[in-house]
C-alpha cells in the first residue's frame, strides 16, 4: 500500500452571514420595547450615534395625515433618498471615501409613513393608568406591626411569611438530601427549626397569622384554606366540613349526587353547602399578586380614511438616530489623528445599526400593508370575517421568504379599528365550509366562545351539540377539533360548566 498526496479542485456553494446581515436578522425579531432597549445601550457604547432633534429636516414634513406621508413616501425623490445610505467598497474601512460619504448622508425615515407628528386626535387614547400594586408581603408585614408579637413570635412570623407563594400558600422549597420526611413534607417543621422557637411556638404564630387578610393566607393546602375561611364566617356546618375534608374532587367535577350518597343527605342539601363554598377564596394572595396588567404599545398602526386603510409606523419612544456631527467634522477635516481607525469602526458600526433600524421598520410596513389588503373584510366587518392566511401568502405578495415573515410578525402589535392584535394573528389555517368556501380557524373560534356564551349555564352544551350547531352555520368540523379548540379558549367540558343555582 502506497501513500501520495494529491490535490483536488471543488466548487460549492456555502452561505455565509455577515456581521451586518446577522445584525439586520437580529433586530428584526426584536419585540418594541427590546429594540428601545438596544438603542439605548448602542448610544451609550458608541459615541458616533447621536439622537435628532425634533427640529431636525425628516423626509416626512411634521403634521402631514397618514394619506399625505404615504403619497410622500411613494415619490421617487424620496426613493432616492434612500440610495444616500449605500456605503461603497464595504471591504475595508480606508476603501470608503469618508469625506464623500458623510456630505451625503442625511438622516431618512424609514421610507415608510410613521406616526411622528400627528395630533392627539388621530392617535389611539390611553384609557388608563395603573399604579403599584401592595404587595402580599409588605400588607402582611404592616399588619404583623400593628399586632401584638413578642420579638420570637415576630421572628417565626417573618420566616412564614417570606415563605409565602403568588396564591398566598405557605410552602418551602424542598431541600435536596433533606433526610427527616416530616421536615420535607411540613414547612412548619422547618421554619421551627431555622428559628430555633420549637414547634409549639411555630404552631401558635402560624395560627395567629392564619387571621390575617386575606382570610386564608399562610394556610398549606386548599383544605386548610377553606376551612380558615368557614371557621372564620361561623360556616363550618357538618356538610360543609365533610365537603371539604373528603370530597374536593367530587366538588370539582360536580359530582353531587357521589356527595349526597356518601354524606346520606338530600342532594338539595349538598346544593346549599357548594353554595357557602363556592363563595370561599381557594387562592387568597391573588389580590395581591405581584402581576401587572401588561399595557401593548402597537409597532404600526391602520388607520381608515374614506374607503382606504393607511398603515403608519408608531415612532413613538423610539430615538432619530443620526452620526454626531462632532466625529464627523474631525473626520472629514482631518483632525481625528490616530484615533481615525477607531472612529471609522464606530462610524461604520453606527452607519450600520441605522441602516438596518429603518430595514426593520419597512419590513414591518411591507407585512401589515401586505396583511391589510388579504383581511380586508376583518378590518370592515370583524373577526367571524377573517379570513385563512399563511406566511407564503404574505411573502409572495411583498417578495420576501417566509422566515423573514415569520420574524417580523412575532411580538409585533398592530392597532385596527377592529382593535390591538399582534401580526401572527392573521395568519390562521382554513376550515372548510358547506359549498366549498373556507373560514379562517380563529372566526371558528370565535363560534365557538359565541356558542357557548349564549347556552343555558343549567343545559351547557356538549362538545358534540358544538358541533351540530356549527353546522348549521355551515361549519363542519370534527367532535374532537371542537375539544381542541375549547381547551385552546379555556373553556371547560360541559360537565365542569353546570351550574345547579
Amino acid at each position: 500500500m502506497s501513500l501520495e498526496l494529491k490535490q483536488h479542485l471543488k466548487m460549492t456553494q456555502q452561505l455565509v452571514m455577515t456581521p451586518q446581515l446577522q445584525q439586520a436578522i437580529k433586530l428584526l425579531q426584536l419585540s418594541r420595547m427590546e429594540l428601545v432597549d438596544l438603542i439605548r445601550t448602542e448610544m451609550t457604547e458608541n459615541p458616533m450615534l447621536e439622537g435628532a432633534d425634533e427640529n431636525d429636516e425628516q423626509a416626512v414634513p411634521d403634521g402631514a395625515s397618514p394619506a399625505e406621508q404615504a403619497e410622500i413616501e411613494a415619490k421617487p425623490e424620496h426613493k432616492e433618498a434612500e440610495k444616500a445610505e449605500e456605503v461603497k467598497g464595504e471591504e475595508g474601512a480606508n476603501e470608503i471615501d469618508w469625506d464623500q460619504y458623510l456630505d451625503q448622508y442625511q438622516l431618512q425615515g424609514h421610507t415608510a409613513p410613521s406616526n411622528r407628528g400627528l395630533s392627539d386626535e388621530e392617535m389611539p387614547g390611553y384609557e388608563a393608568t395603573l399604579t403599584k400594586k401592595t404587595d402580599l408581603v409588605d400588607h402582611l408585614v404592616w399588619q404583623l406591626r400593628l399586632s401584638n408579637f413578642t420579638p420570637e413570635e415576630e421572628q417565626v412570623a417573618m420566616l412564614i411569611i417570606g415563605n409565602l407563594d403568588d396564591d398566598g400558600y405557605f410552602k418551602m422549597p424542598a431541600v435536596e438530601g433533606e433526610a427527616d420526611e416530616a421536615t420535607s413534607r411540613d414547612p412548619l417543621v422547618r421554619v421551627a427549626f431555622e428559628s430555633g422557637q420549637g414547634i409549639e411556638v411555630a404552631e401558635r404564630v402560624l395560627r395567629k397569622v392564619q387571621t390575617f387578610d386575606p382570610l386564608g393566607v399562610a394556610a398549606r393546602n386548599l383544605r386548610e384554606c377553606l376551612m380558615i375561611q368557614v371557621d372564620a364566617l361561623n360556616a363550618d356546618t357538618p356538610e360543609i366540613v365533610a365537603i371539604i375534608e373528603r370530597h374536593l374532587k367530587h366538588l370539582e367535577s360536580k359530582n353531587y349526587q357521589a356527595i349526597a350518597k356518601d354524606l346520606k343527605v338530600p342532594i338539595e342539601e349538598v346544593v346549599k353547602a357548594v353554595k357557602v363554598i363556592s363563595r370561599l377564596e381557594p387562592k387568597p394572595g391573588r389580590a395581591y399578586s405581584g402581576e401587572e396588567a401588561q399595557y401593548i404599545t402597537p409597532d404600526v398602526y391602520v388607520h381608515k380614511m374614506g374607503d382606504k386603510y393607511v398603515t403608519v409606523l408608531n415612532d413613538d419612544g423610539l430615538s432619530k438616530l443620526r452620526i454626531s456631527g462632532m466625529y464627523r467634522a474631525a473626520l472629514k477635516n482631518g483632525e481625528a489623528g490616530k484615533a481615525k481607525e477607531y472612529i471609522q469602526e464606530k462610524l461604520r458600526s453606527a452607519v450600520w445599526l441605522i441602516r438596518s433600524i429603518h430595514q426593520r421598520q419597512r419590513t414591518i410596513y411591507k407585512v401589515t400593508e401586505s396583511i391589510v389588503k388579504f383581511q380586508r373584510d376583518f378590518l370592515d366587518k370583524g373577526i367571524a370575517h377573517l379570513k385563512p392566511l399563511i406566511l407564503r401568502d404574505v411573502a409572495e405578495d411583498i417578495g420576501m421568504h417566509e422566515s423573514t415573515v415569520s420574524r417580523v410578525t412575532t411580538n409585533k402589535y398592530v392597532h385596527t379599528p377592529q382593535g390591538i392584535y399582534e401580526l401572527k394573528f392573521f395568519f390562521n389555517s382554513a376550515i372548510q365550509k358547506t359549498g366549498g368556501d373556507e373560514i379562517a380557524s380563529e372566526a371558528v373560534k370565535n363560534h365557538i366562545r359565541q356558542i357557548v356564551a349564549a347556552e343555558d349555564p343549567k343545559h351547557p352544551h356538549s362538545d358534540q351539540k358544538i358541533v351540530e350547531l356549527l353546522k348549521g352555520q355551515n361549519i363542519e368540523i370534527a367532535r374532537r377539533t371542537v375539544a381542541k379548540y375549547r381547551e385552546v379558549l379555556g373553556i371547560l367540558p360541559s360537565s365542569k360548566r353546570k351550574k345547579y343555582f
